[in-house]
């Protein structure tokens, strides 16, 4: 008897249902009104059922850079340029910064969200944990979305 004082519980006995409305009465399992509902709660046909999105036939446009010139092959990585609001490389927006951007030796460029790139300071050359960003240069305006970002976003999200 360890600490219960001798007290037994008694298991729990599930009661019968007492109702007798309509909407409660349990049909027998055999028939197809019940088959797939929930113990006579309403059957699965009265729900809504699935429709797959209807997905573009067309593939999305490759277009060219105009600082690079090369083709735009994966515009998910792509960000909006500044002046002319076309699809730009990651990695020549990087370069164009760094072009008008002095920078010293502990200086990097990264993209840090928002449409943002900075200008990161490491204080240790072997710890890239610790940094200071210099400098923010906005490229992307928040509140503008591109054109071309929206027949890409069409094809991924129904919204």
């Amino acid at each position: 008897m360890s600490g219960r004082g001798g007290a037994r519980r008694r298991g729990y006995r599930r009661r019968e249902r007492t109702d007798t409305r309509p909407e409660y009465s349990k049909p027998s399992r055999k028939t197809p009104e019940h088959a797939g509902s929930d113990r006579g709660r309403g059957s699965m046909y009265e729900r809504l059922r699935w429709t797959p999105p209807v997905l573009a036939t067309e593939p999305l446009p490759v277009p060219d850079c105009p600082y690079c010139g090369k083709p735009i092959k994966d515009l998910a990585t792509a960000i909006t340029d500044k002046h002319t609001d076309t699809p730009v490389h990651f990695d020549c927006i990087i370069a164009k910064i760094a072009e008008s951007e002095t920078l010293e030796k502990e200086d990097s460029i990264a993209y840090i969200g928002g449409g943002c790139f900075g200008i990161l300071r490491f204080t240790g050359s072997q710890n890239t944990l610790r940094f200071t960003i210099k400098k923010v240069v906005e490229w992307e305006d928040k509140e503008q979305r591109a054109g071309w970002r929206k027949t890409m976003s069409d094809r991924y999200s129904m919204i």
